[in-house]
């Protein structure tokens, strides 16, 4: 029978040593962080968009490791901001967008829960609003649709997304600048990019508003009339005049937004920040801002802290001189 081999003092120390290394690997956190982002709308809409865009950057470029995206849709994306804010305070894994559209929801839903309850991390994107008709519409330009707009406000529907948000501000300024009172439009508001998409091409509306990110896929195949679109100027790759050129001094940009949770230490913001900042500097979320169209508006910190507020101002500002808010 052979002997068992005796354990010297030596051998002993090198297997403790071994054990202390394995188990301390064991123990070591992730590298990167892994995070959930909420995208307070349904699918297929702006902030489905982003969320989306953001996960795969994120995973892509090796920033964080897994990333997930859930869907919180409902009321201009405050049912969504209530539920970040209450259950993922001090959670540096957390994240949810949010934008133009937020601001003015917290505003006309008098939401007890602001953008004060989360922390701002950055403002990523900006895109214009596109006005669309169905390819079978007798509405075949922007005059065409401001005069049926003065003929009879209420007649003229517009599908878009949720009351207060960018693209009822943008109708409401529309109908002020052609002399129509903006408290008469006829508006319809969708919790998510799709189901607004799906009434324009049923044609249970006159028109629909929305980024014109939204609707390329369907005005590049024929099925949507791209009429007009936001901006103080034209945009290279979209063909459409201005709403300014239709004779209606009219420019609104919508902005989308990245923001944590609440509750957080100075170094997790740092760290959150860091990762964000990777993300928009990359060449992949280059790529996806010029193939979505959307305008690279990047701002963070305390400058983007500071924005807000003007933003956050000014529209309380629009939607009572429209009607939305008292």
């Amino acid at each position: 029978m052979r002997a068992k081999p005796r354990l010297t003092e030596d051998t002993l120390l090198k297997h403790f040593f071994l054990a202390s290394l394995i188990a301390g690997a064991m123990a070591l956190p992730a590298l990167a962080a892994d995070y959930t982002i909420i995208a307070p709308a349904g699918p297929g809409g702006g902030w489905d968009q982003t969320a989306r865009s953001l996960q795969t950057v994120l995973q892509d470029e090796k920033i964080s490791g897994s990333v997930q995206v859930v869907n919180v849709p409902g009321a201009g994306g405050t049912i969504g901001l209530a539920q970040f804010a209450s259950q993922n305070s001090g959670n540096p894994n957390a994240l949810i967008v949010g934008g133009y559209v937020m601001v003015g929801a917290i505003l006309t839903n008098q939401s007890p829960v602001t953008l004060n309850d989360v922390t701002p991390i950055a403002r990523l994107t900006g895109e214009y609003e596109a006005i669309v008709v169905p390819a079978a519409s007798p509405i075949q330009t922007m005059d065409d649709l401001v005069t049926a707009l003065k003929a009879d406000p209420g007649a003229v529907s517009w599908a878009g997304g949720s009351a207060g948000g960018t693209d009822h501000i943008t109708a409401g300024l529309i109908a002020k600048a052609a002399g129509v009172d903006p408290t008469k439009i006829n508006y319809v508001a969708y919790s998510g990019g799709g189901e607004a998409l799906a009434a324009i091409l049923g044609n249970q509306v006159t028109a629909g508003i929305s980024g014109y990110g939204e609707f390329e896929a369907q005005v590049k195949a024929g099925t949507l009339r791209l009429i007009a679109i936001s901006s103080a100027e034209r945009v290279d790759g979209i063909d459409a005049p201005t709403i300014k050129e239709g004779g209606l001094d009219v420019v609104v940009e919508n902005w989308r937004m990245v923001a944590a949770a609440p509750g957080l230490s100075a170094e997790q913001v740092t760290a959150i920040n860091a990762d964000i900042e990777k993300a928009a500097n990359s060449d992949a979320w280059k790529d996806i801002l010029k193939t979505k169209g959307w305008q690279n508006t990047y701002l963070a910190g305390d400058a983007f802290k500071e924005q807000l507020g003007k933003d956050i101002a000014a529209t309380e500002s629009i939607l009572k001189d429209i009607g939305l808010v008292k």
